[in-house]
């Protein structure tokens, strides 16, 4: 029982430290896929991770990398944007 609770831990920090690299859905979905799964095994075991995981996947988790928008215009007065 502890061995399938370590592994679902482990599996959960494995996605939870690729949602640095993840598109924004995917991201939210890899989020909540880890925090649900932590959050399930942690309450009710190895069952608990695997429905935590399945339902946080499916709500999705908060968006972890900040994105911002810089504007301006140039001497033609045409807008210019760019993500950071």
């Amino acid at each position: 029982m502890r061995a399938l609770t370590a592994i679902a831990t482990a599996t959960a920090l494995a996605f939870s430290t690729a949602t640095a690299c993840a598109a924004s859905s995917t991201e939210r979905t890899v989020t909540g896929a880890a925090i649900g799964g932590t959050a399930g095994a942690v309450v009710a075991g190895p069952v608990g991770a695997v429905v935590g995981g399945t339902a946080g996947a499916v709500i999705g988790g908060p968006r972890i990398s900040h994105r911002y928008k810089t504007c301006w215009h140039d001497s033609h007065g045409t807008r210019h944007c760019r993500w950071h």
